[in-house]
């Protein structure tokens, strides 16, 4: 353990009640995709018919079978230090249908799941929504309809009403922007719509879907808080030219604003609304829509921070013919001598999530909020495996630690960060990558019955979570 009795290492101590853990998701891990009445979601469907779209065609059937191993995979979470852990319930296991019928197998399971957490002292955290529509919901339209609004509050009181008197913390939506980004502007997730327009529509939709569970939640006065996790990837401009300062803070408006304000301030960036209606690019908004948002800010925040953007001023005009992108605004910027995780090809900035945590105490209220994921995918891990049989992933060690070193100085600096969660516990199916790159602290081992061992990073986590720092 690293300590600072020679006076060589800083010592790193975290408040009292940290939370540590980690986060995954139901389509991510539980697998069991055909058992006990769940029907297809969106990533079932376009693996059926699309299988070359996913890495070395392994779908989503089958991930990492925490269904079956929840128990196992519990108490391998107490050994690497967890006291508090997220996960999804997946709406397509809990009301197959979308609407209507409650599955009681799913509710079973999801109770077996939150009672042996809590039986293991690792606070339950539930997300309502991560990247799965069900398919018989995207064939009513996904999140361009308002009849799909109206089914994810349904399953969200269901939600609340079965499982909050054991369930303290809950999330509406993981990373709501990125099925705007990948499903409808960029084309990497289903549906495969590029179109702006009508991901501006999914955006306010499903930030009319998020309001309204709160006001559900805080109706049925639940014993606890509801946030949302937002990826928030801070824009930084090339330099200080105003036009490269103007590209970041558009970029600032697109990616990071457009979620964010709305879920705490309770409206949209004024200057993002005049852009699209500049162009005619607003969405449909109806009437009651602007006041639940405004009347339903959350209670906390997570934050998933992977890495940040970097831009500069757009260097050649658009052709006016071409459907409009947010990037017709700005051009992405690569800064010379970055430091970068090759396998994912991210950029790794650790002081980044220093700069959110202050944008968040300065321009946000200081809402209370937490790390909710923040990771480093690599591929081929088992070439560091040891002879004892476990990966010395010493880099994964190394990612953490610095970024937590930034998390530590902006609480010494009053940011309201109540905790740290890794992306994620043990390696898992990840959307079109499947297992290309590993992100867990636990090994699942896919040539020898998906057996689970814990890596280097996942003992030493469990030191800093004992020690609450390092």
């Amino acid at each position: 353990m690293l300590n600072n009795l020679q006076g060589t290492k800083e010592t790193y101590r975290f408040p009292k009640n940290f939370w540590w853990g980690s986060a995954a998701s139901g389509p991510q891990t539980e697998g069991a995709s055909q058992c006990d009445g769940r029907k297809p979601s969106i990533w079932d469907y376009w693996f059926s018919v699309e299988p070359g779209c996913f890495y070395n065609e392994v779908g989503p059937e089958h991930t990492s079978d925490f269904y079956h191993r929840y128990k196992q995979d519990i108490k391998l979470m107490k050994e690497t230090g967890h006291n508090s852990f997220r996960t999804s319930i997946q709406w397509s296991r809990l009301i197959p249908d979308g609407i209507g019928q409650v599955n009681q197998k799913a509710v079973d399971f999801y109770n077996n799941v939150i009672d042996e957490l809590i039986a293991n002292d690792i606070e339950p955290f539930l997300n309502l929504y991560h990247f799965d529509m069900p398919m018989c919901m995207q064939e009513k339209g996904g999140w361009e309809s308002r009849e799909v609004i109206e089914a994810y509050v349904k399953f969200a009181e269901n939600c609340f009403q079965l499982f909050g008197d054991r369930v303290k913390y809950w999330f509406t939506f993981n990373e709501p922007i990125v099925p705007v980004e990948a499903g409808y502007l960029y084309d990497l997730h289903y549906p495969r719509v590029v179109d702006f327009k009508r991901g501006a529509q999914v955006a306010h939709h499903t930030i009319v879907a998020h309001a309204k569970a709160v006001e559900v939640f805080k109706k049925l006065n639940i014993d606890g808080k509801i946030g949302i996790i937002l990826n928030l990837t801070p824009s930084y401009p090339r330099c200080l030219d105003a036009v490269d300062v103007k590209a970041a803070h558009i970029a600032d408006l697109f990616f990071n604003r457009s979620f964010l304000d709305p879920v705490t301030k309770g409206e949209y960036p004024k200057e993002l609304i005049d852009i699209l209606r500049e162009r005619e690019l607003l969405p449909n908004v109806e009437a009651e829509d602007l006041s639940v948002i405004k009347n339903n800010p959350i209670d906390i925040l997570g934050v998933n921070y992977y890495q940040p953007r970097r831009v500069k001023a757009k260097e050649s005009p658009v052709s006016e013919d071409e459907a409009f992108m947010p990037e017709h605004l700005f051009d992405p910027y690569i800064m010379p001598g970055r430091k970068i995780n090759p396998h994912r090809g991210w950029e790794i900035c650790e002081e980044v999530i220093y700069d959110i945590m202050i944008d968040l105490r300065d321009h946000y209220e200081n809402i209370p909020f937490f790390i909710s994921e923040n990771g480093m995918g690599v591929e081929g891990e088992e070439k560091f495996r040891n002879d004892e049989g476990y990966i010395e992933d010493d880099y994964r060690i190394e990612f953490i630690q610095e970024h937590l070193k930034w998390v530590h100085k902006g609480i010494g600096e009053g940011a309201n960060c109540l905790g740290y969660h890794l992306w994620t516990f043990m390696d898992n199916w990840s959307w079109t990558n499947a297992y290309k790159n590993r992100y867990g602290l636990v090994e699942v081992d896919l040539n020898n019955n998906l057996k689970r061992t814990i890596k280097k990073s996942g003992k030493w986590y469990k030191e800093v979570s004992q020690n609450n720092g390092f």
